[in-house]
């Protein structure tokens, strides 16, 4: 890969990923519209993740992400929605977990997500949930309160 896969990369993988789950195909004005870019700032973008081998991109064209493409943009999006469901589980508001994974999910190491996501499937998989976590959702409110 020439470039270093950065933020603004993998944003644009996990962008193109989720419009393809959700609509069947992404094309570069949606790509636009869910990143907040131009149109032509996808396009540049779009021809150097091409280069890179992560996206086939043809002019008036539905994007495709290659195989090595969609595996990251699958990682992202996995990140990305742990630590969304981290957020909520300690009571973060849920348009600030969304915004606030997206900022934490380029940053982390492996060991702290490994353990992120542990923690949130088995705070998910628990039938009963602990006296603790119950605890602790009637702190949080109460603080809110009275902060």
């Amino acid at each position: 890969m020439a470039n270093k896969l950065t933020k603004g990369f993998e944003d644009y993988l996990e962008a193109i990923y989720v419009l393809i789950e959700a609509k069947g195909y992404a094309r570069t004005k949606d790509i636009a519209y869910q990143l907040r870019v131009s149109s032509p700032s996808v396009t540049e973008m779009l021809h150097r993740l091409e280069k890179d081998g992560l996206v086939e991109y043809e002019r008036y064209a539905p994007v495709r992400l290659t195989k090595k493409g969609e595996k990251i943009a699958k990682t992202v999006k996995t990140r990305h929605d742990t630590l969304t469901k981290f957020f909520k589980i300690i009571n973060v508001e849920d348009a600030t977990a969304e915004k606030d994974a997206c900022a934490v999910e380029h940053e982390l190491s492996p060991e702290t997500l490994e353990k992120l996501t542990n923690f949130v499937e088995y705070v998910e998989d628990t039938p009963i949930k602990p006296k603790w976590l119950i605890d602790y959702k009637k702190y949080s409110k109460k603080a809110k309160v009275l902060g």
